[in-house]
């Protein structure tokens, strides 16, 4: 009688046995709030795992409902079916243990603006620079999504300052997938380049920008903004026809006044603010119009009133 051979079946299949590390297989996000959840989702939907750190458990709660109403916009968009679904938030966990990074080869720091002043505390962020440090690994990468704030002072105090690197996603214009990659003063070549790797995996664009206050995207749009509210207080247009001339005439995906509503005029306001200070041009002054919205805490989306009036899922109100 032939002797019956048994092997295990793990051999033949994708186990966790069998499977080789690749880069960016495994990443971390500290903050997922409106940002964050953003960059968690991104990179989950394109099969990395993701790590994400709140502090506490019920702001752990609140960053996975975020997540799953970003993927059931994409469901009713048919970009998405419930079985992917499922998939995508199994590769996101949630930790308010900084331990839980060790292992991730790239971790992003998103914390949450501050809503009184739509500030984040730089020393605030240096913190959370040091505390990476600690538990990842010597060539593991550590990246800030920056917009005003220079890379090179977050890194100031590391030990290895050349694994840092900021990172600008648009996460408030939809669909915007293009990535500002900065550099700080100390960031070497092996970091940038791995970076563009990782944008070019989560089906990204990139651009290298030099750090400077504001970047591309931030200056731009800000002065189109203040420009807007000008025209707006001079009588000449409504909000929402200076929306649509953005629109239809000129091809963006929305107008200046939704995108600002969308990023919170807190936020706009605050960094008017920084590049006045760090550029000194009267361009960045914040237009009268947008400080008497900050004064009334009508921040736009997040307080159902700001240039537009929204319903409680963020639609504009007719």
């Amino acid at each position: 009688m032939t002797e019956e051979i048994i092997e295990a079946i793990e051999r033949y299949g994708l186990s966790k046995r069998s499977r080789n590390r690749t880069l960016f297989s495994r990443i971390g996000v500290v903050g997922c709030g409106k940002e964050g959840s953003v960059i968690a989702t991104t990179a989950a939907l394109k099969g990395i795992e993701v790590v994400f750190f709140e502090p506490c458990e019920s702001s752990i709660n609140n960053a996975y409902s975020r997540i799953e109403e970003k993927l059931d916009k994409k469901i009713e968009h048919w970009g998405l079916t419930q079985n992917e679904k499922r998939a995508t938030l199994s590769k996101i966990q949630g930790t308010s243990d900084y331990q839980n990074f060790a292992g991730c080869d790239f971790v992003i720091e998103a914390i949450r603006y501050d809503n009184k002043n739509g500030e984040r505390s730089v020393d605030q962020r240096k913190e959370v620079f040091k505390k990476l440090e600690s538990v990842l690994s010597d060539k593991a990468i550590i990246a800030s999504n920056v917009s005003t704030v220079v890379v090179t002072e977050l890194a100031s105090e590391l030990e290895h300052q050349e694994r840092c690197i900021g990172l600008h996603f648009m996460s408030n214009t939809p669909d915007s997938n293009i990535i500002e990659i900065v550099r700080g003063l100390n960031t070497s070549d092996y970091t940038f380049d791995k970076v563009c790797q990782f944008a070019k995996a989560i089906s990204h664009d990139f651009v290298p920008v030099m750090e400077s206050s504001g970047l591309i995207s931030v200056r731009l749009f800000l002065i189109q903004l203040n420009e807007a509210c000008g025209i707006l207080l001079e009588g000449i247009a409504s909000v929402e026809d200076i929306d649509k001339v953005m629109t239809v005439g000129f091809g963006h995906r929305q107008g200046v006044f939704r995108t600002a509503d969308q990023m919170g005029i807190e936020k706009v306001v605050k960094l008017l603010e920084n590049l006045y200070d760090e550029y000194g041009n009267i361009k960045y002054k914040p237009a009268p119009v947008l400080l008497r919205l900050f004064r009334a805490r009508h921040f736009g989306v997040s307080t159902s009133k700001g240039f537009y009036s929204y319903d409680e899922q963020g639609n504009i109100v007719k």
